[in-house]
């Protein structure tokens, strides 16, 4: 039976296809192509270009093929953007998952692995954080994914249908044969931005805030490589093949590094000076965020491969250095 990979020509699905079709599994990619990219698909997967929101649609692929588990990453994803339209995220991400939920129930596929967020605890209460801390989203984003796991919980309890929520913390890394990797337009996470400077596109870097309470003053977060998070995926729908109960687990590597340290690994890595701006804090913007895994570790065996912030770094600067645009076309 196939694996569904919904969202699968996106950053992070289309890593986890990758994973998927190395470990010898059989794989359909469903994507709307909205942010992702037809170029960052494995050749090997069957790709079907919709809308979850098309219960139709996905009702004729699940005819068609045969699923036996669904991995999750269609949704919205940006913070700010989830904050200036939230019915926009309310529509993609609770409605494309209550079209994807209904026709699953449906057909009978009763496993899925939810793509969730650290976003889901907001402020942290204390650093690192663990699945039971408190969920109280800062942002919409946070607030439609908590309400996704909340879903599937409701939806066990009345059809059996059993779920995993991935919560991780800040993707990053490129796949190591630099053929795929993070293109976003606009670009907000911090590495791709820092390696826009040597790459030519921008002249400086500018840095949010430098009077955090943190080592150097500036924020702490937790990178984790997108082929570390990829492997997790495929581990956690395993565990729910084996009979594994629903859970939500946290993705990090349990290590903070500040944005000034991250610079300065890049300035190792590229052999470029890349020049900083410091610039007023932004608003919501945690001083640190940093995750636990130790559950993942115990209950699914995970153990992160890209340890090392010179390693994330490293992937992704030979992906951003051999394709400056990207994915040229959708």
């Amino acid at each position: 039976m196939a694996i569904l990979v919904l969202g699968g020509a996106g950053y992070i699905g289309s890593h986890t296809v990758y994973e998927l079709i190395d470990a010898g599994r059989d794989v359909v990619v469903a994507d709307n192509l909205l942010t992702g990219f037809r170029a960052a698909v494995h050749p090997k997967a069957r790709f079907y270009r919709l809308d979850i929101r098309d219960r139709a649609a996905v009702d004729a692929l699940l005819e068609r093929e045969e699923i036996g588990g669904v991995i999750h990453f269609a949704a919205s994803s940006q913070v700010g953007e989830s904050m200036s339209d939230p019915l926009k995220y309310y529509d993609n991400n609770l409605g494309g998952t209550t079209v994807l939920l209904q026709s699953m129930v449906a057909h009978g596929i009763d496993k899925i692995v939810f793509s969730s967020t650290a976003a889901a605890y907001g402020e942290p209460e204390r650093v690192p954080i663990t699945e039971d801390d408190k969920t109280a989203p800062t942002n919409c984003y946070g607030e439609t994914k908590l309400a996704m796991e909340k879903m599937m919980g409701w939806t066990e309890r009345a059809h059996g249908l059993r779920y995993v929520a991935l919560r991780y913390f800040n993707a990053c890394g490129a796949h190591p044969s630099a053929t795929i990797g993070e293109a976003h337009d606009p670009e907000t996470h911090l590495i791709p931005l820092i390696l826009q400077v040597p790459n030519g596109q921008r002249d400086r870097l500018s840095v949010f805030g430098d009077d955090y309470p943190t080592r150097d003053g500036t924020c702490v977060r937790d990178y984790i490589h997108v082929c570390d998070l990829a492997q997790a995926h495929i581990l956690a729908l395993d565990h729910l093949s084996r009979g594994g109960q629903s859970d939500v687990f946290n993705l990090g590597n349990g290590v903070g590094y500040t944005v000034m340290e991250v610079i300065d690994t890049a300035r190792r890595v590229t052999g470029h000076a890349i020049p900083t701006q410091m610039c007023p804090p932004r608003a919501g913007d945690p001083a640190q965020l940093v995750a636990s895994s130790a559950k993942a570790k115990r209950i699914l065996g995970w153990t992160p491969r890209y340890d090392s912030l010179e390693d994330i770094v490293g992937t992704a600067w030979s992906w951003h250095k051999s394709h400056p645009h990207g994915f040229e076309e959708k």
